[in-house]
């Protein structure tokens, strides 16, 4: 039997994803991880990959897209597909993308807006939903002091 990952919800409320997303990615290639960015968009697809190339001025987070050639080799991999083609171990759901199959992957993390009403709604249902299967949740909020706390 293949074990399920944990499913990490970060509900974004004081910074936007494009502050949190490569802090992930980041601690996720320290971990010797892989990562697959799954998204719900072609803009949002176009956009996380260039904010990896520019997040900061001293350093970016290689990766790849899907819909490009040599996808199996890429660290980081971003795609609008369910298909798990570089063998990642953590999958990023954005923008209230489906999660599809979740075997094979160690941790999933799903990050969405705390400002959107619609966005929170959505991922409440997701929860809910989730933890009817007797999936492993934890759910991250931001602090005010900029840090993150499991709140659930």
């Amino acid at each position: 039997m293949t074990p399920t990952p944990e499913i990490w919800f970060y509900h974004l409320e004081r910074s936007g994803l494009e502050q949190v997303l490569p802090g992930l990615l980041e601690k996720t290639r320290e971990k010797g991880w892989r990562a697959l960015v799954r998204v719900a968009t072609p803009e949002r697809l176009e956009a996380i990959d260039r904010d990896l190339w520019t997040f900061r001025e001293d350093a970016f987070l290689a990766h790849g897209r899907a819909d490009r050639p040599h996808a199996e080799r890429q660290p980081i991999l971003l795609t609008q597909s369910g298909e798990n083609l570089n063998a990642a171990q953590a999958l990023f759901i954005l923008d209230g993308a489906e999660l599809g199959a979740t075997e094979g992957y160690a941790r999933c993390f799903i990050l969405f807006d705390g400002r959107d009403d619609a966005a929170v709604q959505a991922e409440r249902d997701r929860w809910k939903s989730l933890k009817g299967q007797g999936a492993a949740l934890a759910y991250w909020k931001q602090s005010p002091e900029g840090g993150w706390h499991k709140a659930a």
